[in-house]
């Protein structure tokens, strides 16, 4: 049997309100695991190691302890990429996980909360968008289009200098040290960021899971980001 790529799907905590007489659950999002194994890879989970919730903005830190931090990577190195998902919550340890795999050149893709992520390992800020309405459409398949930097890779990735995605979010990127903005909506925020100097380290606002078997475009990025985990395979 043909050895296949491992994709680690960083699972979350759900919402704190929706939980608040009860202990709180990590999940994976069923659209997420089966782009996955759609084109070819296996899905599987990246949970939390620490058993204290620790939700965080902007400003978080690398406070697990040694044994949770060492299982945490045990984790991620069975792993030939890294998938950090969209949510409303983000925990310590999501962020940490982003930085290692920044320094360690593990291809990650972060979707939405995932994005913010990926620019906060690497010392980014967020910030809410004044006009939520416009671009947290929940139910919609497609709100705006984005412009794409043809010098990106992201570009080389969707061959086109202009798609149309869906939007579900409340927060935008703001700053991204390390980090370029590679394609924007009409209203200048950015869709897409990514490390020119990393072999797939990329984040995209909108949600490519929820399109991805009907739309050419938001396909090809899961086709490359599994091709670009499937050659680190090779090299390991």
């Amino acid at each position: 049997m043909k050895q296949k790529v491992i994709v680690g799907i960083v699972s979350k905590h759900d919402t704190k309100e929706r939980y608040q007489h009860r202990k709180e659950d990590t999940f994976i999002r069923d659209e997420v695991k089966q782009a996955i194994f759609d084109n070819g890879g296996i899905a599987i989970g990246i949970l939390p190691t620490e058993s204290q919730i620790k939700y965080c903005g902007d400003k978080w830190e690398d406070n697990l302890s040694r044994q949770e931090k060492e299982n945490l990577i045990a984790q991620i190195e069975l792993c030939d990429g890294v998938l950090l998902q969209g949510g409303l919550e983000t925990d310590c340890y999501e962020n940490i996980i982003a930085k290692y795999c920044y320094d360690k050149d593990i291809p990650i893709l972060g979707i939405c909360a995932g994005q913010n992520n990926i620019a906060r390992a690497l010392g980014g800020t967020t910030e809410l968008i004044p006009n939520p309405e416009k671009h947290d459409k929940s139910f919609e398949e497609y709100v705006h289009s984005i412009k794409v930097k043809e010098n990106s890779k992201f570009y080389s990735i969707v061959n086109t200098s202009e798609m149309l995605v869906n939007s579900r979010h409340k927060r935008t990127i703001k700053e991204c040290p390390l980090l370029e903005k590679v394609a924007f909506c009409d209203d200048g925020y950015p869709d897409v960021i990514e490390a020119p100097n990393k072999t797939f380290y990329m984040g995209v606002r909108f949600h490519p899971e929820s399109l991805y078997s009907k739309d050419e475009n938001m396909n090809k990025i899961f086709q490359y980001f599994i091709k670009v985990c499937g050659k680190e395979k090779k090299n390991s």
